[in-house]
């Protein structure tokens, strides 16, 4: 088969033939329809600091897809041949305290599809039973499957699956990323009446796209002179916002978020930081009573459901094909690269096109 295949250490991956995978007893082999690159990818493709001390080659990367199943190990009783399918990427030991206790999303021993094992950047991936999410018939392939990134915001909106703190909340959203985009699409569909988001000024594909998810105001998120703090106590007359997402791992806007928060409010915090990231807790957090969740991945599998809730509604569902700016063969995978690394697109899919 065909994949694209991370061979060295250093930038760029190459398109080659390797072998078919073999399946498990526990395991299925999914012939995949459509994908998506992540932003996990774009670490890969360009060789950066987290991308050289995690990967290691020869490795298939990509976790993103849709796909069909077309062979199951002996021991599987969950899935058949031909159930349309997408993965969920964290492959969990399920016998670790973690996973015993409703957590399997932070599993101690937890490995990524296509970071730690082969990926789905290939014309067939080998994926556990347990990993297998079953989509609605209806559901266009290459919105099945960006269903990853959409689990992350989900997870970011409704941290305890609690929507009643959503509906009727001021919310802001900083960072408007993929994941940022599909969160404030997320945080309006469940009541938010106002959402404010912020994105580098220079982005204006980014910010032109929060407002067609939703979002009431957006700002410029560069500078450090507090200007967006103050326009959003500004706008909500001096109550800050109950709800903040964090999408970026910006320091100025991790401090922002804790700034702009109004007292018993509460913080989701999913964007990575490059490094420790000082805080005055006395005056940000504890003073406040603020509530703080660290978002890591989805809910296995809480955040699916919620999620083929959401897709079920045609709105929500157009809002999240627009996020796809651009559809291409995966022999051209650099050319998507490409437009990530350049700011011109948002989500790029992959058509499983291979000559």
């Amino acid at each position: 088969m065909y994949a694209v295949v991370k061979t060295h250490r250093g930038s760029g991956a190459e398109v080659k033939e390797v072998d078919v995978p073999k399946i498990g007893n526990k395991d299925v082999l999914v012939k995949v329809k459509a994908a998506a690159i992540c932003g996990t990818d774009v670490h890969i493709w360009n060789w950066d600091t987290w991308a050289q001390n995690v990967i290691k080659v020869p490795v298939i990367f990509g976790h993103e897809c849709a796909g069909e199943v077309v062979e199951v190990g002996r021991d599987v009783t969950s899935v058949s041949v031909g159930d349309y399918i997408s993965p969920e990427g964290h492959l969990a030991d399920t016998t670790c305290y973690q996973c015993r206790t409703g957590k399997m999303h932070i599993c101690k021993s937890i490995k990524g599809l296509g970071v730690a094992r082969d990926g789905i950047f290939a014309e067939y991936v080998a994926l556990p039973e347990l990993n297998i999410w079953q989509n609605d018939q209806d559901l266009d392939p290459y919105l099945a499957s960006i269903q990853d990134p959409l689990g992350n915001a989900v997870h970011a909106v409704l941290p305890m699956n609690c929507p009643e703190d959503m509906a009727g909340a001021y919310v802001a959203v900083l960072g408007c990323g993929p994941v940022g985009l599909m969160s404030i699409a997320v945080a309006k569909t469940l009541g938010a009446s106002m959402i404010i988001a912020t994105a580098g000024g220079s982005n204006l594909v980014r910010m032109k796209m929060a407002e067609e998810m939703g979002a009431d105001l957006v700002l410029d998120a560069g500078g450090s002179d507090g200007s967006v703090v103050k326009d959003v106590l500004e706008v909500t007359k001096g109550r800050g916002v109950d709800v903040v997402l964090e999408m970026s791992g910006a320091e100025s806007a991790i401090k922002q978020a804790f700034e702009m928060l109004t007292p018993g409010g509460r913080v989701s915090l999913l964007g990575f930081p490059k490094g420790p990231v000082t805080l005055d807790l006395n005056n940000l957090v504890i003073y406040k009573y603020a509530r703080v969740y660290g978002i890591y991945g989805r809910r296995m599998f809480e955040t699916w459901y919620q999620m083929k809730g959401l897709l079920r509604l045609p709105e929500f569902r157009s809002k999240m094909a627009s996020l796809i700016t651009h559809k291409l063969p995966i022999k051209d995978i650099g050319e998507g690269m490409e437009l990530i690394n350049s700011k011109k697109a948002v989500k790029v899919a992959l058509e499983p096109k291979w000559t």
